[in-house]
């Protein structure tokens, strides 16, 4: 216990907690937005999945890892169009054409791995570029807090500043506010001169392209290389961190800080010979709990 103690509350636990938060943080950003107008977006894991695939192969193809970047960006706005197309226009199921496109994410990127690394597994044969690391100015020479706030990869601080840009969004923008109206009436919206489906589809691009970042993060980020099923679950724990957040930019930031705390202890004691099969369901129990504790506190408000 004295071990699993020194190793929580040390800096390199604390600056981990930043660096495995960033793919939740992104792609709970996109939830809100999508939900916020009245489109749930389900397909948040296989987009990651397939921008963090698109982002490596690209940016080792163009030798340049901005490069990589944009594609898993475009990547990611392309495969939420998709699902916007569909749904928005030909009347799919969303939830059904979410799953169509996890499922799809699974089996093709590993079809798309094995015909250009030759390998069913990673993508460590094909030298992938990574993001830069930044130190802050003055920051990094603090004690303590420099060492958990500067070094961090580029996309991590981007994911911070997605949570004030989201906000702001929200709050501020006639994009914004048209969302917020859709999403809580769509016939009062229609009313007034909104354009439902344009709304609906500019939301959930937007979300597609923050999932893109967040999947980018994965292959060029967090490693530097991509292998088979490498989000594992994230993207369903950011729409659970979405759930729990109420739709809300900052209420969904702290929760995914939650859940990233969580991924973070499970890599600090997967060191400690704990059973690799129960330090893999760290992140899920705590995201299951979260859950528990939201829906009761949801029946409550209810009966009152």
């Amino acid at each position: 216990m004295g071990t699993l103690f020194s190793m929580i509350f040390t800096t390199d636990f604390f600056y981990s907690i930043l660096r495995v938060t960033t793919p939740i943080l992104f792609a709970s950003m996109g939830a809100v937005v999508a939900n916020l107008a009245g489109t749930p977006n389900i397909a948040l894991e296989g987009i990651m999945l397939i921008t963090a695939f698109i982002g490596m192969y690209v940016s080792f193809i163009s030798t340049s890892a901005w490069i990589g970047l944009i594609a898993a960006v475009g990547a990611g706005m392309l495969a939420a169009g998709i699902l916007a197309f569909f749904t928005l226009y030909y009347r799919t199921n969303v939830i059904l054409g979410g799953i169509a496109i996890n499922s799809l994410a699974s089996g093709g990127t590993i079809f798309f791995l094995y015909l250009v690394a030759s390998d069913k597994g990673t993508s460590i044969s094909l030298a992938s570029k990574v993001l830069p690391q930044i130190n802050i100015p003055l920051i990094q020479d603090i004690p303590v807090l420099g060492r958990i706030i500067s070094g961090h990869n580029l996309l991590t601080y981007l994911s911070i500043l997605s949570v004030a840009v989201v906000y702001y969004t929200i709050k501020r923008t006639p994009l914004g506010l048209r969302m917020r109206a859709v999403g809580e009436k769509q016939e009062a919206a229609e009313s007034v001169g909104i354009n439902v489906i344009k709304t609906k589809a500019i939301a959930i691009i937007i979300s597609g392209a923050l999932a893109g970042f967040g999947g980018a993060f994965m292959s060029m980020g967090y490693v530097s290389w991509f292998s088979r099923d490498m989000v594992s679950g994230r993207g369903w724990i950011a729409i659970a961190a979405e759930a729990m957040g109420r739709t809300t930019a900052l209420g969904t930031a702290v929760t995914s800080l939650l859940f990233g705390t969580a991924d973070a202890f499970a890599n600090s004691v997967s060191v400690l010979g704990w059973p690799a099969d129960l330090v893999n369901t760290i992140p899920y129990c705590a995201t299951l709990v979260g859950l528990f504790i939201f829906s009761v506190r949801e029946y409550r408000k209810r009966q009152q």
